[in-house]
């Protein structure tokens, strides 16, 4: 396997690491990131491959778990009821009654609220430049989510700054101080949940929280830390993620004077610039995938963003195509872990974009946009835009 070293802080990779990705894809199906100590998959079948192959996972195999620094401990006691760290049997426990919860006519039933919030969001666009990501990107994923669980969207502010703090746990540029931060950011979050699921089971209502009290499979309902970490999941990934893509991907259609929203529009953002990069499996037997061999507790990282922009996957995949058509693109993962709130994102996605783009045919960049140093994630800073009218 050959070796490639690039830092994932480095400011030029930060703003573009898709050359980096196809000099990786260059060298085969896999290479070895240095930085990271770890083979990588880089092809799109590579990719697709590893996140379906049930010889490996998420949950690190036991006689490899590293001892947690008791500075650490609160935040990892909230990842060890986490469905995306676990696998079966407790994974699909905990999948199955989220999804319980999570329907298709729950999410559907979202639309008018999704439509209305996007109106009235740009109902308060200022009238000089300003930051699209916190006047409508951020908004829009946080207040529904917050709806859908039941928690008061006037504490959406803390939910931001608490998720943004958690998840920056799994960044590269990690430091003391952004654990510290995450910390004390997790104790606030799951005091916050605590009360909110205590209120919800003794008064309960038509909100998910109350719908996942409920919930039960073979008699056996969650557990209040499984329900915070659930809660707390779900609030971090329901609007994360969708932050980065509604403002990476209304970036580039600005940037190619695009205002028709379609559900292949959607689906090409989400493939063009997704907004996670990497996502890991541990191997939990030896394996052989394609020239490569693997053993018992070997990590692979999947490299979203590498495979979506693959040649052998897709024809000219640096091209924005908005009627493109071509397999599924891998910005959801795969296998027993796909995202859970993917049907959640691809709704609002088309809503915020189609009402966005409808009401305000006037938008332009007032200033280059710039991403943040936050891989494996991959968003922008801000996006300055202005109005002419």
């Amino acid at each position: 396997m050959k070796k490639l070293q690039q830092s994932p802080t480095d400011p030029s990779f930060v703003q573009d690491p898709y050359p980096f990705y196809d000099r990786a894809r260059a060298m085969g199906d896999f290479f070895w990131w240095s930085d990271y100590e770890m083979a990588c998959a880089v092809s799109h079948k590579a990719v697709h491959a590893v996140l379906r192959d049930r010889r490996m996972g998420r949950e690190c195999p036991p006689e490899l778990v590293p001892a947690t620094p008791a500075a650490l401990q609160p935040f990892f006691d909230v990842e060890a009821h986490s469905m995306l760290e676990l696998e079966p049997p407790r994974h699909t426990r905990l999948r199955s009654l989220v999804l319980r919860a999570f329907t298709s006519r729950t999410i559907a039933a979202l639309e008018p609220e999704i439509t209305r919030l996007c109106h009235d969001l740009i109902d308060r666009f200022p009238s000089g430049p300003f930051d699209l990501l916190a006047a409508y990107a951020q908004p829009v994923p946080v207040v529904i989510i917050s709806r859908l669980l039941g928690v008061p969207e006037d504490r959406a502010d803390d939910l931001l700054r608490w998720s943004n703090a958690m998840v920056a746990m799994y960044q590269a540029r990690r430091t003391p101080e952004i654990e510290a931060a995450a910390i004390a950011a997790t104790n606030d979050f799951v005091a916050f949940m605590r009360s909110y699921v205590s209120k919800r089971r003794a008064t309960p209502t038509d909100d998910l929280i109350s719908t996942l009290i409920a919930a039960g499979q073979d008699g056996e309902k969650l557990t209040t830390d499984e329900l915070i970490t659930t809660c707390i999941l779900l609030l971090n990934a329901g609007h994360e993620a969708t932050v980065h893509t509604l403002g990476n991907g209304t970036k580039t259609l600005l940037e190619r004077n695009i205002s028709t929203i379609t559900d292949l529009c959607v689906e090409e953002i989400i493939r063009f610039d997704p907004p996670l990069h990497m996502f890991t499996r541990w191997v939990y037997e030896d394996a052989q995938i394609g020239s490569h061999s693997f053993k018992r507790g070997d990590q692979i990282a999947c490299l979203l963003g590498a495979a979506n922009r693959d040649p052998a996957a897709y024809a000219a995949p640096d091209t924005f195509d908005p009627a493109r058509r071509g397999p599924q693109n891998t910005s959801f993962g795969g296998g027993i872990h796909f995202c859970v709130g993917a049907p959640l994102a691809r709704l609002e996605l088309r809503i915020a974009l189609q009402v966005l783009f409808s009401r305000c045919l006037d938008l332009t960049l007032s200033a280059p946009p710039r991403y943040g140093d936050v891989y494996h994630f991959h968003g922008l800073e801000r996006l300055m835009v202005s109005r002419s009218r």
